[in-house]
């Protein structure tokens, strides 16, 4: 009797664990993508942040080349870029939605002012920064108390008689707004007025010529400022002096195939860096010092795609997911938070995606 009853036993007691197993709260990825092949907009994933699974593909908006998200603050609107020549006369748009119970709904529309609308961001004053990617410029949008969009203001960058302005990304902090133009191969800096924004101090921060700068990211205390350059695949590091300028103390190469760099985050404990390069569609990954800000190259990691675009490191810090346009796909790799490496666990198949952001 007793051999039949250990058994038994050891079974009631799985069961009863499992029973009270609480489940694990999924996180809402919505996902950027263009349209010009199957997608149809904008999509969701839910993301298992124990396992790093992914599940439940659903379209949420239909819109044409919804190519970069934003989610305000208070996680009640979402901002998407129309990138496109012919929203209407001028150029590209963007659309205000209310975010709820990850549902969308229509606030409205408008035109971005200039061709291919490639970015949005979100300030903490009820403003969006969009930047025109062929139209050269920078279009900040009033927001109303739902969220809707209201009055633009737009600033030129196409004032170089030589140099075609290519307005990639724009960001705000404390110091101001940001904004990184490819074409001109700097960042340009505004301060805000009662009257708008204006050019700041050091309103233009030079990258090398041709440098083709994209993106970038601050570290948490705004000490040091990374620049992902495109077209010479370089990361250039700016430290930041006492008058609040900043200025290149380190330039270290993506790779050897000198073009399509695309994004780049830190770590959430700033002690890694993450950029995307679609020259050899992988993840560059260096260590920061955290004395000096510089950075020390670790290693590629496939993405396991064709043209990594966007990617994002999850709330937790445990995951980094990666949108690879051309194969049509979403990988999940785990982070090693100790050495920043990355462990590839599976692909997801999403029609071109171009930006991946979480809710929470």
């Amino acid at each position: 009797m007793r051999k039949f009853l250990i058994p038994v036993l050891l079974l009631l007691f799985a069961y009863g664990c499992a029973e009270n197993q609480i489940p694990v709260e999924t996180q809402t990825l919505f996902i950027g993508t263009y349209t010009d092949g199957s997608s149809e907009g904008i999509y969701t994933l839910q993301f298992n942040p124990e396992t790093g699974t992914l599940d439940s593909l659903e379209l949420k908006a239909k819109l044409p080349n919804p190519s970069f998200l934003a989610i305000s603050k208070d996680k009640k609107n979402l901002f998407a870029v129309q990138e496109t020549a012919d929203f209407d006369s001028i150029g590209g748009g963007v659309t205000s939605f209310s975010l709820h119970n990850d549902e969308l709904k229509l606030l409205n529309s408008k035109g971005s002012g200039g061709a291919h609308p490639c970015h949005v961001a979100v300030s903490n004053e009820n403003q969006i920064a969009v930047s025109n990617y062929s139209g050269g410029n920078l279009a900040i949008f009033d927001l109303g108390e739902d969220g809707s969009l209201a009055e633009r203001q737009l600033i030129e960058h196409n004032l170089d008689t030589v140099k075609t302005a290519h307005v990639h990304k724009a960001h705000f902090n404390e110091d101001g707004l940001f904004v990184a133009d490819l074409g001109l191969s700097a960042l340009k800096r505004y301060d805000k007025q009662p009257y708008g924004w204006v050019p700041a101090h050091q309103n233009t921060i030079e990258m090398a010529q041709g440098a083709g700068s994209r993106h970038f990211v601050f570290s948490e205390n705004k000490a040091y400022l990374y620049v992902l350059n495109e077209l010479n695949a370089t990361i250039a590091v700016l430290k930041r002096d006492d008058e609040g300028s900043y200025n290149i103390i380190q330039t270290a190469a993506t790779n050897d195939d000198p073009q399509w760099c695309a994004d780049i985050h830190l770590s959430n404990d700033g002690k890694f860096l993450y950029s995307s390069n679609r020259g050899k569609n992988t993840i560059v990954i260096y260590t920061v010092d955290a004395e000096n800000g510089e950075i020390t190259f670790v290693g590629n990691e496939s993405t396991r795609g064709n043209s990594p675009r966007n990617f994002t490191i999850d709330p937790t810090g445990k995951f980094v997911l990666v949108g690879n346009q051309k194969s049509d796909n979403i990988t999940v790799f785990k982070r090693d938070a100790e050495k920043g490496t990355l462990e590839f666990l599976k692909e997801y198949k999403v029609p071109s995606p171009v930006c991946l952001v979480f809710v929470d």
